[in-house]
């Protein structure tokens, strides 16, 4: 089978490889739409998990089971299904002490494009299927239903972390999919005034039509400063940082309350520390908090998502932006996260 793949630090390219195996517990799928992330970016071109030697790149995907192991019992070749980017070992101790993302060691549920060949690729192999596939619901958006693999879960993981509640006054702190994401979490669970970060006017726009009150320009202003004067100097009762660099934590700390809670997504690619400054920080008795956690994955986190796009209570369709065809097209799909133009939230790749 021919992938696309990560061939060092730095350069992509096309490889030819085995088709991959199926173990008792697993499944084979071949993919039917497929998106690029940024994470594929840092992984790239940061060398944000270290070098990888010509490993097939992608996790974001919606297949059709070609294979199933005997010990499988519900999925069957033919069956279309969603596919979460985060693929836990169900059975691990990690997994039974609710850190399921963590099992086999930290961030080690993570194995599409880490620890293994990913899904941009003619086929691709999927570990515990029956707890890290879900069936594909009829009917459902393609460009949706991709989005359930990494872009809807990890932005509502924001929302987890953070421990918001209805009231609170949250900043969202990045709005790229995942935040967008973020914010759609943030008001579905109750938050009153939700300040978006953000400066692309196509993400600023769909961010208020997910629910933000208010966007935060940084390029008009410091943040803190933008959101100090909207908070009437108080600040906000909750963070979700989805985007920016390791200094975001030195501002998200800055417009914390005291006792709130920073939830972050944000996949840190580069950089060897962050930066809390100590006086924001109630020289370490504020009871500020900062979280930051890799999304759990799996069945029934997708199933419980899929819900929300079935009744329209979240409209993740809304994030593609540009549309390719054929499995060629990840390449181009990919090269556009890695400029990301002005236009740009999300693109997508149909394969059928």
């Amino acid at each position: 089978m021919k992938g696309f793949a990560m061939l060092k630090i730095g350069a992509t390219g096309w490889v030819e490889k085995e088709i991959p195996q199926c173990g008792p517990m697993d499944a084979i799928c071949r993919p039917i739409a497929l998106a690029p992330c940024t994470s594929d970016i840092h992984t790239v071109w940061a060398g944000a998990i270290g070098d990888r030697k010509d490993m097939i790149l992608g996790h974001e995907a919606v297949g059709e089971v070609v294979e199933v192991g005997s010990l499988v019992r519900d999925f069957k070749a033919g069956d279309r299904v969603l596919v979460s980017a985060i693929t836990p070992d169900w059975n691990s101790l990690q997994a039974q002490n609710g850190y399921a993302m963590h099992s086999g060691g930290m961030l080690a549920g993570w194995k599409f494009s880490n620890f293994k060949d990913g899904v941009f690729s003619e086929y691709f192999h999927v570990n515990d299927a029956d707890g890290n596939l879900a069936h594909l619901p009829e009917g459902m958006d393609l460009g949706a239903a991709c989005m359930l693999s990494d872009m809807v879960p990890t932005g509502f993981h924001g929302a987890e972390l953070a421990d918001i509640d209805f009231g609170d006054n949250v900043a969202v702190i990045g709005i790229g999919p995942v935040g967008l994401m973020s914010v759609a979490a943030a008001a579905i669970r109750g938050a009153a005034n939700i300040y978006a970060v953000g400066s692309r006017k196509i993400c600023a726009d769909l961010a208020l039509e997910f629910g933000a009150t208010d966007i935060i320009n940084y390029r008009q202003g410091n943040i803190v400063d933008q959101i100090m004067e909207k908070t009437h100097g108080e600040g906000v009762d909750k963070v979700i940082v989805a985007g920016g660099d390791n200094d975001t934590f030195a501002r998200a700390m800055t417009i914390l309350k005291p006792g709130g809670i920073i939830g972050n997504v944000n996949y840190l690619g580069e950089g060897e520390s962050i930066s809390i400054p100590r006086v924001q920080w109630g020289c370490g008795m504020g009871h500020k908090t900062l979280r930051g956690g890799l999304m759990p994955g799996g069945r029934r986190r997708s199933q419980m998502l899929a819900r929300l796009i079935q009744t329209g209570r979240i409209h993740p369709e809304r994030l593609i932006t540009h549309t390719f065809h054929g499995l060629e097209g990840v390449e181009q799909a990919l090269m556009l996260m890695k400029d990301k133009p002005r236009d740009l939230i999300k693109p997508l790749v149909l394969i059928d």
